[in-house]
């Protein structure tokens, strides 16, 4: 695997890490009956969550590049 990918693997792999941890905050809120700050975090988790697949997407274009059919 190039360096290229690996590097969008490890990028997609620390902004689940960072969506998990804002989904756990936002339970947490829940729980509490603080809605204002649990919605922030589940907001903040879902735009983690789109970036991962972002650098998920462009690790798997990087594949094709270099072992896809041309």
């Amino acid at each position: 695997m190039s360096k290229k990918a690996a590097e969008h693997h490890k990028q997609s792999a620390e902004h689940h890490a960072h969506a998990a941890r804002h989904h756990g905050e936002a339970a947490k809120h829940h729980d509490g009956g603080h809605h204002e700050k649990a919605a922030h975090h589940a907001h903040t988790a879902r735009g983690h969550a789109l970036h991962a697949m972002h650098h998920s997407d462009e690790a798997t274009k990087v594949h094709m590049d270099e072992h896809g059919k041309k």
